[in-house]
């Protein structure tokens, strides 16, 4: 059976590409029947928290978006190694081709690697099928959403992945036919998603989205009641009802104070919102969403707090860089060099050198530093900042105060030439 024919069915050339759960959730164990028809993992709040409902909290999405974006946009290289110390772009490989143009013919790279990290920030896990040409090199990726597949562990302790299509059938895949990318795993077989282990912090927070929405929608009056020293009739009752509504209603009389007749008072039900420290809830439950998936809560809008990451934000975004960002550049890294480069000599690597492409002065002084010590040349440097390079630039200086010649004549001398 051809590759398109198992991805899709009968249908022999692809027509659509899903990329929703489509024919639903896979379902293996009773926990995971239990969830879905719960409609997801219900918090002790009494919300049922999934990677969809998740999302419509403000610090999931932030968190989610920084991440996958900065994935997304560092540049991947796929690098051949010529010898111990040259490397050289593997710019004829199909893998180069596959990543740095097209990963599939409906998806540009940035896009592909954006969503598939999304499916790892939110469901540890993420799938694609490799297509290969005649010599076994992958030209495409085709992304299978996470909640349709099955990850079994054969006797051989090979993977295999079962995908549920559109119309209920399976098409059960090989090791060497996905790509899987996975996020933090305590069986080396699944990724587990914060979304599981932030279920309460997440659930907590669509409670009081919610709370904070119907107490505005109810012009922002704490429940109460009326005391009335005799019995009102059917008529006043209705009166009375008509123009509380009208006060409730907001607009003008938003703050104004309400007027009883007949020596009526009013009685308080519930606390007020700084009683019950409404707003200190949701900056908490903001922080703790935020320390779930590594992100330093400046990045997402919470500057009131410093973190042990550093006092300054430059520290606090190295710490994003080294502690979160690392973790996930090594996924990707050791996935595509794994499972979809077949050439020992040939690897992918992210330049993290980007990650300071907006810093013109930090970027700068790299550059000088690095052809004062003769790590790059002037042509270097006009590569690495996409410039043509110039005559007589393919030079390295001797670093400064060292003995770059005989009896350290020459010391800033240029050393060599490429």
């Amino acid at each position: 059976m051809g590759f398109w024919s198992r991805l899709l069915g009968n249908e022999q050339t692809p027509k659509a590409s899903y990329q929703s759960r489509g024919g639903g959730v896979v379902i293996n164990t009773p926990e995971e029947l239990q969830q879905a028809l719960l409609g997801g993992m219900e918090s002790q709040a009494g919300v049922s928290v999934t990677p969809d409902s998740a999302m419509r909290v403000a610090a999931v999405y932030a968190c989610v978006r920084i991440i996958s974006g900065a994935v997304a946009n560092l540049p991947l290289d796929i690098k051949k190694r010529v010898d111990d110390r040259t490397r050289l772009d593997a710019s004829d490989s199909a893998i180069w081709n596959t990543m740095r143009r097209r990963p599939n013919k409906w998806q540009k790279p940035a896009q592909f690697k954006r969503m598939m990290q999304a499916h790892v920030l939110l469901r540890g896990n993420a799938f694609a099928v490799k297509v290969k040409n005649t010599r076994g090199e992958v030209q495409a990726l085709i992304p299978l959403h996470p909640d349709r597949v099955e990850v079994r562990q054969l006797p051989d302790l090979s993977l295999e992945f079962v995908w549920t299509r559109q119309d209920g059938g399976k098409v059960a895949y090989k090791q060497d036919e996905v790509l899987h990318l996975m996020g933090l795993s305590l069986d080396g077989i699944r990724g587990v998603s914060p979304i599981t282990f932030a279920r309460e912090t997440i659930g907590l927070s669509l409670a009081m989205e919610t709370h904070g929405a119907s107490l505005f929608k109810n012009g922002a009056k704490v429940s109460g009641f009326l005391k009335h020293p005799s019995k009102l009739g059917e008529e006043g009752l209705e009166n009375l009802r008509a123009s509380l509504e009208d006060f409730r209603s907001g607009g003008a009389r938003e703050g104004k104070d309400m007027v009883l007749e007949e020596g009526m008072e009013y009685t308080r039900m519930a606390m007020t919102q700084e009683d019950a420290q409404w707003i200190e809830s949701r900056k908490f439950s903001r922080s703790d969403i935020a320390m779930f998936f590594g992100v330093p809560p400046h990045m997402i809008g919470d500057t009131e707090k410093s973190t042990s990451w550093g006092t300054g934000i430059e520290q606090q975004s190295q710490g994003f860089v080294t502690y979160t960002l690392e973790d996930h550049l090594t996924m990707w890294e050791e996935g595509l060099t794994t499972d979809c480069i077949t050439d020992p000599k040939v690897y992918a690597t992210f330049n993290r050198n980007a990650l300071v492409r907006g810093d013109l002065k930090a970027r700068w002084e790299s550059y000088t530093k690095g052809l004062q010590w003769g790590v790059y040349s002037p042509n270097k440097v006009l590569e690495m900042e996409d410039e043509n390079p110039r005559d007589g630039g393919d030079v390295y200086y001797d670093p400064p105060n060292t003995a770059g010649g005989q009896d350290g004549d020459g010391a800033n001398e240029p050393a060599q030439t490429s």
